[in-house]
């Protein structure tokens, strides 16, 4: 008999819930935009028509190993998100 997953995770200790949550944030960061977009259930169609453009040009987007910055927050802001740019400076052994 299926079981409603709201229920389920209901009766999870808070603990593995947030693990799970963890999980899940962390796989949605290593996604490549083909598969967070579908994730989002959006259609290359759909994120087309609210970037303004073609399906073609969403296509080859998803395709590009390399992406400027101001595209792939246009990209991730169509799909309802927000594009941060974190840059931590490692630490080197200062000499005098």
């Amino acid at each position: 008999m299926p079981k409603n997953f709201k229920e389920l995770r209901a009766r999870m200790p808070e603990e593995r819930r947030q693990r799970a949550h963890e999980r899940a944030v962390a796989m949605m960061k290593e996604m490549p935009l083909q598969e967070l977009r579908q994730a989002r259930k959006l259609s290359q169609e759909a994120l087309a028509e609210t970037l303004g453009t073609r399906q073609s040009g969403i296509s080859r987007l998803e395709k590009r190993t390399d992406v400027y910055v101001s595209t792939l927050r246009k990209y991730i802001e169509a799909m309802g998100g927000s594009l941060e740019i974190v840059a931590r400076p490692t630490q080197r052994e200062m000499t005098c």
